[in-house]
């Protein structure tokens, strides 16, 4: 089973499909890691983010593993977590995104793990692109200001920057040629700027019980 959670930068989106999928005994997927990975890799071997032919390649190589119950990322065997979370590769991850080839790749790739076992995906084209045909589809927004500081709050940042750059951030995912983030017609909207997490939460096992409570399970 897929459950696919899209929304913008600071909507909570990771925070809620971890805990999901623990509670769930999911795996949870961060596809926008996926994309930190590749922006990591092309860093390291000196590729020009604005490369898109390179990009590609790179992102087709890319072996990228998650395992169940837990939060590493690794890259090509190697335990990345903490280093795709760098300032530098934040910056270049969203370039790296904006390729139309490499989110082809990480496409291939993501339906390929969401064949093998039950994950919460999140990311920005989930319920639209990648699995358009999942049973459970959330769209997770905030109000700008409480998305940019709950993203300070993490980060250390000012929120004024940072409410900066999630702006020209939230334009590049919303008209990016290649699969925009926009709410797919058939998801849960939900607005986390009043909500705890817990309260999130629930409100998505509600919708996944409703869901899934047709005779045909969880699974």
């Amino acid at each position: 089973m897929v459950i696919a959670i899209d929304g913008p930068a600071g909507a909570g989106k990771s925070t809620i499909a971890r805990s999901l999928a623990r509670r769930l005994g999911f795996t949870y997927i961060d596809t926008g890691a996926m994309y930190r990975a590749v922006a990591l890799w092309a860093l390291r071997a000196d590729i020009d983010v604005e490369d898109p032919l390179r990009l590609e390649q790179l992102a087709r190589q890319a072996e990228i593993e998650f395992a169940a119950g837990e939060s590493t990322v690794r890259l090509n065997g190697e335990d990345v977590t903490a280093a795709i979370r760098e300032p530098r590769v934040t910056q270049a991850a969203s370039k790296v995104a904006a390729m139309p080839g490499v989110r082809r790749a990480m496409r291939v790739e993501q339906r390929r793990i969401g064949a093998e076992q039950s994950v919460v995906m999140e990311g920005r084209d989930i319920g639209t692109v990648v699995f358009p045909d999942a049973r459970v589809k959330i769209f997770l927004d905030a109000d700008p200001q409480v998305r940019a500081g709950r993203r300070a709050a993490e980060t250390g940042g000012v929120v004024d920057e940072v409410a900066r750059e999630l702006a020209e951030r939230d334009t590049r995912d919303r008209t990016r040629a290649e699969a925009p983030l926009t709410q797919a017609s058939d998801a849960e909207y939900i607005d986390t700027t009043g909500l705890t997490p817990e309260q999130v939460e629930e409100a998505i096992l509600k919708i996944v019980r409703e869901r899934t409570s047709n005779g045909k399970g969880t699974h």
